[in-house]
């Protein structure tokens, strides 16, 4: 039956075109390009710079000014500095963003990158934090500029490396009025040799990002910072020379002449520059009484960005700091502390989703929480010659970090057996929310009275695997150590800060290794014997949850939903009237029968892509929908599975007629557009996460039975990521599987499977059809299908030309197989024969002829009168055969001759 819309009446068209129009203006309002509020000056400034001012160096500026900006109304500045290796490219969104709100931001490119001239020197006071000194002076004699007498209103803001220069520009010159420095470091001493060990993978990448082909083992690095890396890198341990080279461009050594109020941003997700760092700067900065603000993000230079949500987050925050202290805007702004946390993944598969909390002051990060107890034996761990091989705990590497995202450092844990010790707890009973520091105290013995070892939290749950937190470890150096363990003083050893959720009935393991990927290790091979010494202190903040930041989009998204409501109101209202007309009845003669098509059609604006479709699926049938490319067999699928509505016919399912969220569809199970699942989960916890959106009881889903029938095994607790194309569709037959249902749709479940796959797929579907079940599968493999299916419908131009067993179908093909020596000339006498009613190409010199109505005899006295030499002649009663035979010339499902 064909479907018709119900008609409108005047008034449902003028409501209804009234929605759209606000709709639309709102969309196009929103979406339309806005003038820039500023303009922009490039130039080449040259200053002196150096320990006495006798050098000189060219920066590559950009200046963004607001056009509002002059002498008779000045603006405040903003200086944004970049990341090491990036150029003043790097902060042009962030600076356009700061000009859009009435400063003028001045970017530069640090000396040693770009075009930018000199060489790095990692933030010296005698360098790069002069250079910005001298571009102050710059800004100073701008009359668009607003000043204080001669001193201009200006802050510095940064990440990273640009975070570090906005603290030491800070300190060493007094007319800084505010800085937002991010995730950048405190000593540069603990960042690249935290507990005694270097952190060589770090370095390199810093190290190996500066090209220069004068200096090819130094780059654009200064010969001091050059020197001191090459010293480290290849003795694994500083020298006082070294360590005050690097503390010189740190800002632990200069933090009490820090008068600037302090926003300082640092990233959860971060093996370069962790949340000690920013601790150490936090605490150095407040103790002389400068106002000062702290804010975690799930985030850094492992984690990125993080979401945008976080992202929002942090600019509100930097613009109320900026506009309070730079501007004179709004009132103080706290000194609360917010942090956050991962709660899940967006429901689009589109990244994290993260939940913001806030607490009054800054409380650090040894915060009181619980200790938990860990249990183990005392265990030898073999530390391997040159730390080779080593587990690997993440992948600091700028950029392919980035790849893996903010879930990716915690993700990629490995140990290496013997090289390791273990202590876990029993399951915790109730959920444990961890932000700060972890402890735990140690006892360790080393045959020659000293240790290298790596210290690792793991999350253990119930289901999945273990994981460190954002690929956090604490390195650690110890001497002094005896021979025998009965003998070892306990060591406490303070973790990196974390901000973590063990779910209940996860378990809390601390794992210390002898080798890890990220740092140095000893040359020679050492056994060492380590000991837990009673539990691990976890610390936790009680934070109030914050709501996303409120800004302008929220106004007009609420606007725009508003005008939506009203269009849904009238679409509502029209619905309602239809649905009245629907018929809801049931067909009792078919409440046992999975599926019966009735008169199926499917129009589109431009053709028809199924004229009439009809055909039963009976229990214990495994039904093959066939036909050519274009039949009709997947817009058949997408109706039959509610995904677009047909324009005529009905579709019957245990005797209730198709209507989407019909109660009848939980009794049918389906894979029609694909398999598309989370990497970074495992095969379960993608099948639990699916069983949950669908809202039904747990009890309802039967995954051991789903594991079974699909032949899973183990690999069900393997993130997705690893899994070949076959184990994917394995999975998605077991999703579509899960609940047992009555009716199994599928379509093309062998696609991309090799043959031993294949074989294995058609097992599962036979295995699946027992018990009163029933399947239907489309699939373009015949010999699967005749191997696999009980019956067949076959499809083409949009309608069903062949229903029935497969054996039956099969042998009403008077198909014969005919090898020759022409192809092209005894295809054209066989077209011309009566009685042929098709002629198809089989590979090499084979053709595939329907002979109804011809005898075998005439057939090959034409060819061999037309010259045609037969070099074999056989029936052929195959299901290609029938399959040939029934859609005529068209062979578009099997091949085409070229």
């Amino acid at each position: 039956m064909r479907v018709r819309l119900p008609s409108l009446s005047r008034r449902q068209i003028i409501s209804g075109a009234v929605a759209l129009v606000l709709v639309v203006g709102l969309v196009g309002w929103a979406s339309a390009p806005k003038p820039k509020s500023f303009r922009t000056t490039d130039q080449m400034i040259t200053v002196k710079t150096g320990p006495d001012d006798g050098s000189e160096v060219t920066l590559d500026t950009t200046l963004y000014l607001p056009k509002s900006a002059g002498a008779g109304d000045p603006v405040p500045a903003v200086l944004l500095a970049h990341g090491f290796g990036g150029t003043k490219q790097s902060v042009r969104s962030d600076a356009e963003r700061f000009a859009d709100q009435g400063y003028a931001v001045l970017t530069w490119t640090a000396q040693g990158f770009g075009r930018s001239t000199g060489e790095i020197h990692l933030d010296s006071p005698d360098w790069e934090v002069k250079d910005a000194q001298r571009l102050i002076d710059w800004l100073a004699a701008r009359p668009e500029i607003r000043k204080d007498g001669n001193d201009p209103k200006v802050a510095a803001v940064g990440g990273s490396y640009g975070g570090a220069l906005s603290l030491l520009l800070a300190a060493q010159d007094a007319r800084v009025d505010a800085i937002v420095p991010m995730i950048t470091w405190n000593d540069l001493v603990n960042v690249f040799l935290p507990g005694g060990v270097f952190k060589k993978q770090w370095a390199g990448e810093f190290f190996g990002s500066s090209e220069n082909p004068a200096n090819p083992q130094c780059g654009r690095f200064a010969e001091d910072i050059c020197k001191a890396y090459l010293d480290i890198a290849t003795t694994g341990r500083s020298t006082p020379a070294t360590e005050a080279l690097l503390r010189k461009s740190s800002p632990s050594q200069v933090l009490d002449r820090i008068k600037a109020p302090t926003l300082l941003i640092q990233g959860q997700v971060d093996t370069l520059f962790p949340l000690s760092e920013g601790d150490a700067n936090a605490r150095g900065i407040a103790a002389n009484g400068t106002p000062v603000r702290v804010a975690w993000y799930t985030g850094g230079h492992d984690g990125g960005s993080g979401p945008q949500s976080e992202v929002d987050r942090l600019r509100q925050l930097s613009d109320q700091w900026l506009g309070h202290y730079l501007k004179g805007d709004g009132a103080t702004p706290p000194t609360s502390f917010t942090y956050s946390r991962v709660s899940g993944l967006n429901a689009q598969g589109r990244g994290l989703v993260t939940a913001a909390s806030s607490v009054d002051a800054y409380p650090g990060l040894n915060n009181v929480g619980a200790a938990v107890t860990l249990q183990g034996p005392d265990q030898r761990i073999a530390s391997p010659p040159d730390g080779n091989p080593a587990g690997i705990s993440s992948l600091p590497i700028a950029g392919l970090s980035g790849l893996l995202g903010a879930a990716g450092a915690g993700g990629i844990t490995q140990e290496i057996p013997g090289q390791h010790a273990d202590f876990v707890s029993t399951p915790v009973g109730a959920a444990l929310d961890v932000a700060g520091a972890p402890k735990v105290r140690l006892r360790v013995a080393s045959p020659t009275g000293e240790a290298t070892l790596f210290v690792k939290l793991y999350d253990v749950p119930a289901k999945g695997e273990p994981s460190v937190p954002d690929g956090l470890i604490a390195p650690i150096h110890l001497t002094g150590l005896p021979k025998n363990i009965g003998d070892a003083v306990p060591v406490t050893v303070t973790l990196p800060a974390v901000v973590h959720r063990f779910e209940a009935g996860s378990r809390v393991r601390v794992t210390v290794a002898t080798a890890d990927t990220g740092y140095w290790s000893p040359t020679e091979p050492v056994v060492y014997t380590v000991a837990l010494d009673g539990s691990v202190d976890l610390p936790a903040i009680a934070g109030t949850p914050l709501a996303n930041p409120d800004i302008v989009w929220r106004y007009v998204l609420a606007g725009l939903l508003a005008a939506i409501a009203l269009g849904l109101a009238v679409v509502l209202v029209l619905a309602r009237r239809r649905a009245r007309r629907i018929d809801r009845s049931v067909d009792a003669e078919l409440v046992d029968t999975p599926l019966v098509v009735r008169g199926l059609r499917k129009e589109y604006k431009d053709f028809v892509a199924v004229a009439r479709v009809d055909f039963t699926v009976r229990r214990g049938q495994v039904v093959g929908l066939l036909g050519p490319n274009g039949a009709g067999k997947t817009t058949s699928l997408r109706v039959l599975m509610g995904l677009t509505r047909p324009t005529a016919g009905e579709i019957l399912v245990f005797g209730h007629r198709l209507l989407p969220g019909a109660p009848v569809l939980s009794r049918v199970g389906a894979l029609v557009e694909g398999p598309g699942f989370l990497p970074h989960l495992t095969g379960a916890q993608n099948l639990e996460l699916y069983w949950k959106a669908t809202g039904r009881p747990a009890e309802d889903a039967h995954f051991e039975e789903a594991y079974e029938i699909a032949g899973l095994g183990s690999a069900v607790n393997r993130r997705v990521r690893t899994y070949s194309h076959g184990m994917r569709q394995r999975l998605a037959i077991a999703q579509a599987m899960l609940g047992l249902p009555e009716l199994l749709v599928l379509d093309e479940p062998t696609d991309g499977l090799d043959p031993p796959q294949i074989a294995e797929m058609r097992k599962v579907l036979r295995r699946y059809a027992t018990g009163g079940r029933a399947v239907l599968v489309s699939s373009h493999l015949l010999a699967e299908v005749e191997q696999t299916c009980t019956d067949v419908v076959v499809m083409h131009r949009g309608e069903v030309v062949a229903a029935g067993p497969v054996d039956e179908i099969v042998g009403e093909s008077p198909s014969v197989q005919l090898d020759v020596s022409d192809v092209d000339a005894a295809e054209k006498v066989l077209q011309e024969l009566t009685g042929v009613r098709s002629v198809a190409w089989s590979g090499g010199r084979g053709l595939v002829v329907d002979i109804d109505g011809a005898p075998r005899a005439e057939v090959v006295a034409a060819l061999v009168k037309a010259g045609v030499g037969i070099d074999r002649i056989a029936p052929r009663r195959r299901l290609e055969d029938a399959f040939l035979s029934l859609v005529g010339g068209d062979t578009k499902a099997s091949g085409e001759r070229p």
